[in-house]
C-alpha cells in the first residue's frame, strides 16, 4: 500500500521570510550556518509531504477555527494549513515576535 502523500506549497510571503533568516545567517554567521537553516527548514516542509497533521493548531481561538496549524524549526515558527491535498505555507515567523497578533492582523485586515 503505498502512503498519501501532500504538495506543499510556499507561499511568497513566507518564501521571502526563509530569504531573510538565509540572509541574515549568512551576515551574520556564514554560509555553513545560512545551509544549514535553510536545510533544517526545507526537511521539517517536506515532513508536511506525510504528515500535514504533525504540526498543532493554533492556540489562537480563531486561527485553529480556521484550520491554522504551526510547526517548530529552532527558534522559528512555521505556518501552515491543509487545503484539500496541498499544505499551504503562509509565514515563517521568529518566535520571540508576536506572530499570532501579526500574522491575525494580516489575515483580517480590511
Amino acid at each position: 500500500m503505498t502512503e498519501k502523500t501532500y504538495a506543499v506549497q510556499i507561499l511568497d510571503p513566507a518564501q521571502s521570510e526563509l530569504e531573510e533568516i538565509a540572509q541574515l545567517y549568512l551576515s551574520l554567521v556564514g554560509v555553513d550556518s545560512a545551509r544549514k537553516i535553510s536545510d533544517k527548514i526545507y526537511d521539517t516542509l517536506e515532513q508536511l509531504t506525510r504528515f500535514p497533521l504533525s504540526g498543532p493548531a493554533m492556540r489562537e481561538s480563531e486561527l485553529r477555527k480556521l484550520g491554522y496549524r504551526f510547526i517548530v524549526v529552532e527558534k522559528y515558527i512555521i505556518i501552515y494549513r491543509l487545503i484539500g491535498d496541498t499544505v499551504f505555507v503562509y509565514h515563517i515567523f521568529d518566535g520571540r515576535s508576536d506572530y499570532p497578533s501579526l500574522f491575525r492582523s494580516e489575515l483580517f485586515k480590511s
